[in-house]
């Protein structure tokens, strides 16, 4: 490299050892490694215009390894994209720019949320599949307005989680050549050399993948680097994986040692990183010469992106109704339309599954949003995720809209979330619920994200039945609602199924979970629009104050009900509530909460076919519930329900148990 070019990675190195030694935390090894890589990209073959962060076309740059974020927000420094020195120097600090490991939303030109290890590589697959099926679309010979690749640069832990494995063999299978992966290969983690938990030839794993496969031998060689990176690029079949030889913590004392990884290199070790690189050490310097070099490469991208608005304007006026659809694509669903559209809210009235119920749904919305796009992890035929007519995605028919993830539902979810954050594409995800514990890392990067996702999974109870307690979801419910930001929807019947799909679908900033049984149940009567309050009165005491309430989710909304008019028989008068979302409730006023469950009916019960673990927030210290205290069994569904008390003869008898205590105790 020539001497502008070692500054300019210099700068890059130094801004990140000193970040991360001012915080007195972070992670200096792999900046120091892998600068020259990331320059190399940013200036020469990275289509990105900082002015406009959101460009719809720009090569989208992913830091799986989030761990380095710091040489991130040197990047972003450098190049423009609003970073700040003060941003540099408030590194891991409250309230910041710059937080421990990139954060979507809240630092331009962060395109996800990074920090456990192969999470980023599958968000990236997600984008590159988001620019293949959009160019599919929308391209006309001429006019390439969807034509960029994907980058992700990726760490030896990042190939070590499972993640990359799944994310990785269905890249290759859908033949994403515009997804280009480079690995900084350092060979180090926290407990030591790779050697101790990582020897298999990463190349020839790649390659059977399907992936072009390129190696550099000196990562601090910007012209192999470079040649390695076109390479990639004229593979117009394969996704291509570069492996880039670096050395962790490149050119301080520290250097090649596991202790370079995550913990600050010290002053000292910092003073000379600075005296090794002959770079000057006052504290966050950048020379002048390294801004104004990086902004001729910064300027470059806002005339490319000048370029590209000319094309889309002649691409509008030549294609007007592509350019109808594309805004479509582009448009949040009209939600006040869809909630008065009463195709939507209709359904048969007859004894159904929820999860058959969504599949109408589903097959309702894809004509209403062309940018819906999905699919199950080799569940599709029971998940009923399948959109009729719409094509399968692949190599074959990029435009199709039904995904096929294979059983890999670790790898779906953070491909749906790489979809979503492409923009353009509303994706859905479905498996069975109790498979959901494989996505939940995943579900949970999205929900820090605040990006509605939507998830479906059924089989949703002990209703599996024969298959047993491994596919008997319990726990799950409990799990999915102590998370933040996201809303778990358990419908009782098709009118709450559509709730549900309304919410998933005109939600801004929280992921939904569609929990959805395998079983018939019959339509309740008063389901209704209500549901999207969270809980509402279903079915009404026949006295004015209730003797106490029924609590019930899902499949037990309707045997509540029957409990409801067994406890009449002995002149015990209960009010039953459908709580579908305890999220949607708690978002409810005072008022509206007091009245559903007023405070001084303490007689209550929850019901549902899972852990009671929540549910003391609604029945109190006075009631009990009617849940799971251990896993399933392997019985058809009926008598499984029976065996664990899920009848309306049990519920009426903790009822009045709870009722008598309560007397008893007054």
């Amino acid at each position: 490299m020539n001497n502008i070019e070692k500054i300019c990675v210099d700068a890059i190195r130094v801004l990140s050892a000193d970040a991360i030694q001012k915080a007195n935390s972070g992670h200096p090894g792999m900046p120091l490694g892998a600068s020259p890589a990331a320059y190399e990209l940013w200036t020469r073959h990275m289509k990105h215009n900082p002015k406009n962060p959101e460009w719809i076309n720009r090569d989208r740059f992913i830091l799986s390894a989030g761990h380095a974020s710091a040489m991130l927000y040197s990047l972003l420094h450098l190049f423009g994209y609003g970073l700040t020195i003060d941003d540099l120097k408030n590194f891991r600090q409250e309230n910041s720019l710059t937080p421990g490991h990139p954060e979507y939303g809240s630092t331009k030109g962060v395109e996800a949320t990074t920090g456990p290890l192969g999470a980023g590589i599958g968000m990236a697959v997600g984008m590159a599949m988001a620019e293949k099926h959009l160019a599919e679309i929308f391209n006309k010979p001429n006019f390439p307005i969807v034509d960029h690749y994907t980058f992700v640069m990726c760490g030896d832990g990042c190939l070590m989680e499972g993640t990359s494995a799944e994310a990785f063999s269905l890249a290759g299978t859908l033949g994403l050549s515009k997804l280009i992966v480079l690995y900084d290969c350092n060979k180090i983690t926290i407990e030591g050399s790779t050697d101790l938990t990582f020897t298999e030839n990463i190349l020839q794993r790649m390659a059977a993948y399907g992936f072009q496969t390129i190696s550099v031998e000196d990562g601090n060689n910007l012209e192999e680097i470079g040649r390695a990176i076109e390479t990639a690029k004229s593979d117009k079949d394969r996704p291509s994986f570069i492996k880039i030889n670096t050395e962790i913590g490149y050119g301080s004392p520290k250097h090649g040692s596991a202790s370079s990884h995550g913990e600050p290199l010290g002053e000292e070790n910092v003073t000379a990183l600075k005296k090794f690189l002959n770079y000057p050490e006052e504290k966050f310097f950048v020379p002048e010469e390294v801004y104004n070099h990086i902004k001729k490469f910064a300027d470059e991208g806002a005339k490319v992106e000048e370029e590209w608005n000319k094309l889309f304007a002649d691409y509008a006026e030549k294609y007007p109704d592509d350019k109808k659809l594309w805004d479509k694509y582009y448009s949040e669903i009209d939600a006040e339309k869809l909630f008065n559209d009463e195709n939507f809210w209709t359904h048969e009235n007859k004894t159904q599954a929820t999860r058959a119920v969504s599949g109408n749904i589903i097959n309702y919305l894809k004509n209403l949003l062309p940018n819906l796009i999905g699919g199950s992890a080799d569940l599709g035929p029971s998940n009923k995720t399948l959109m009729k007519d719409a094509g399968s995605f692949g190599k074959e028919n990029y435009a199709g809209r039904n995904i096929h993830f294979g059983v890999r539902e670790i790898a779906m979810a953070a491909v749906a979330n790489g979809l979503y954050l492409h923009g353009g594409l509303r994706p859905y995800v479905g498996t069975f619920f109790v498979f959901s514990e494989y996505m939940k890392p995943l579900v949970r990067i999205a929900s820090l994200m605040k990006i509605p996702m939507i998830y479906i999974f059924t089989h949703d109870s002990i209703g599996v039945g024969e298959d047993g307690p491994t596919h008997e979801p319990i726990e799950q419910l409990a799990m999915f609602r102590s998370q933040p930001n996201i809303n778990v929807f358990r419908p009782a019947d098709a009118v709450e199924t559509a709730a549900g799909w309304y919410l998933a679908l005109t939600s801004k900033n929280t992921p939904t979970a569609l929990i959805l049984t395998r079983q018939n149940l019959p339509p309740v009567e008063n389901s209704g629009r209500d549901a999207l309050k969270g809980a509402y009165i279903i079915s009404e005491s026949k006295k004015e104050i209730p003797d106490g309430i029924l609590i019930a989710t899902g499949s037990e909304v309707s045997v509540a009900i029957d409990a409801q008019a067994e406890l009449e028989k002995e002149n015990i008068f209960v009010r039953v509530v459908s709580m579908p979302c305890m999220e949607l409730f708690e978002q409810q006023s005072d008022e509206y909460k007091e009245k559903i469950l007023p405070k001084n009916i303490r007689a209550r019960v929850a019901v549902e076919a899972g852990t009671n673990f929540g549910w003391g927030n609604y029945v109190g210290m006075d009631g009990d519930t009617v849940t799971m205290k251990n896993f399933g069994a392997s019985a058809p569904a009926n008598v499984l329900f029976k065996k664990f008390g899920f009848t309306k003869e049990n519920i009426s008898e903790v009822m009045k148990s709870v009722i008598k205590k309560i007397s008893q105790n007054n």
